[in-house]
């Protein structure tokens, strides 16, 4: 049984728990605060379990000539890059403003810490969980000083390999036993054929002791799904409020109701996963009584005949007789009343013949 933790306060994650589903706002809030605050409610009124964001201290991030240097895409918020991160980040207060409405409308609230100093913030914060980009996934200074900090982590795995991932593994297990990883493919929007979900099965064998997630950045809700039924206990997608605005993420993004529809079909998944014990249930009893199957005398069988199979036959019975999987049992058995051509065999007309039970 995969570890179960304790990945926010009361919400535990692993084993049979719910999957832990994640609205990660990242910066699709266009550097607006009040935009800011109306997507973390519309995580909450989708059914999101978490609202997320991207903290970053630009200058621990980047380097000077990486934010000096020219931005002129479609998506650019400046000239340069430092421009345009800036004003996409939010400030301290500002990070607490929106940590405080999170807690008032009721959702969890954390970021993703873009850099080792913005984990000291976050730290601060008092955030419930880390969690680790796949940027800084291979970034192993990183990881076991945020693994250090004691709090439980969250870990995509975008743009490494297995080897690196047992890597990550194994430094951050014995400092920090909360954590989880997720598959990841660092694509926006991310095609079908590069999603490799069977990714999954591949570190629940290799990292059986902790939960397995899935984050995903393809379109539409199908592929998350189905990453629910194959065992995915965090879910993480990007949100929007409008796939059209200017962002490189938006279009990779889930727009509210798609969010919605994402949390619901989760939650039948989850319910119709059910239980791994195959038998006969209280809702196929109706069915049963009216199309199960009995065992029935193919000629007429006289008081003291003992059964042979060219005797019996299987058919739709009334009343309900002797179930079919056991006609080898009824061979060789003596009959202690007269029965009738095609009539049902009953447990009661058969000498010394253990009840059968259906189950």
């Amino acid at each position: 049984m995969p570890l179960e933790l304790e990945l926010c306060p009361g919400r535990w994650v692993g084993g049979s728990h719910p999957c832990f589903i994640i609205a990660e706002i990242g910066q699709n809030h266009q550097g607006d605060l009040d935009v800011a605050k109306r997507m973390i409610r519309m995580a909450k009124e989708c059914g999101a379990d978490c609202a997320k964001f991207q903290k970053s201290e630009l200058e621990h991030k980047f380097n000077r000539r990486a934010l000096e240097r020219p931005y002129t895409s479609k998506h650019s918020w400046g000239k340069t890059y430092g421009e345009h991160k800036r004003h996409l980040e939010f400030s301290h207060d500002q990070y607490r403003e929106l940590q405080k409405y999170a807690e008032e409308i009721g959702i969890f609230f954390t970021a993703s810490g873009m850099d080792e100093m913005a984990v000291e913030f976050l730290d601060e914060l008092n955030v419930p969980f880390f969690k680790v980009g796949s940027g800084d996934t291979n970034n192993f200074p990183y990881l076991e000083k945020t693994a250090k900090k004691g709090r439980p982590m969250v870990i995509s795995s975008g743009m490494q390999s297995m080897d690196t991932m047992k890597q990550v593994y194994n430094i951050v297990k014995p400092i920090n036993p909360n954590f989880c990883i997720l598959q990841c493919t660092s694509a926006y929007p991310l095609l079908p054929e590069d999603v490799n979900l069977r990714v999954i099965t591949e570190y629940q064998k290799a990292f059986p002791d902790i939960p397995i997630g899935y984050s995903g950045h393809e379109t539409g809700i199908m592929v998350s799904v189905a990453a629910v039924a194959l065992g995915a206990k965090v879910l993480e997608r990007h949100v929007t409020l409008d796939k059209t605005w200017k962002g490189s993420d938006h279009q990779a993004s889930l727009e509210p109701n798609e969010l919605a529809e994402l949390v619901k079909a989760v939650r039948l998944v989850e319910k119709a996963l059910g239980s791994p014990i195959k038998q006969l249930l209280p809702c196929e009893m109706a069915c049963n009584e009216k199309l199960g199957k009995s065992v029935v005398a193919k000629v007429r069988i006289p008081e003291g005949t003992i059964l042979t199979m060219d005797m019996l036959t299987v058919k739709v019975g009334e009343p309900k007789g002797y179930p079919p999987e056991g006609i080898a049992d009824l061979i060789g058995k003596k009959v202690k009343v007269n029965i009738d051509e095609d009539d049902t065999i009953t447990e009661e007309a058969i000498e010394n013949l253990s009840k059968k039970i259906k189950s």
